[in-house]
């Protein structure tokens, strides 16, 4: 499974419905997450890929989209 259909897969998970965003759909502006599903969201991203994502990292835009999402694995592993 490539890493794109892995953040699909998480994020129909956190949302608690399938969902198929485009990698530059706001995750946040469409519902698909909110404020409240963040730390859910890195916490399921720690656990799939391995890494520890800080406190001070948790910032929606960071999260905002696939496409962000992806960018920031690749500066973690």
């Amino acid at each position: 499974m490539d890493r794109r259909s892995k953040l699909i897969e998480i994020l129909s998970r956190v949302a608690q419905k399938e969902v198929n965003p485009s990698d530059d759909e706001s995750l946040f502006d469409s519902g698909t997450l909110d404020s409240f599903a963040l730390p859910d969201l890195v916490s399921a991203l720690e656990q799939e890929f391995g890494i520890s994502i800080p406190d001070s990292d948790m910032n929606p835009r960071k999260f905002e989209t696939v496409a962000r999402i992806s960018e920031y694995l690749d500066a973690r592993q």
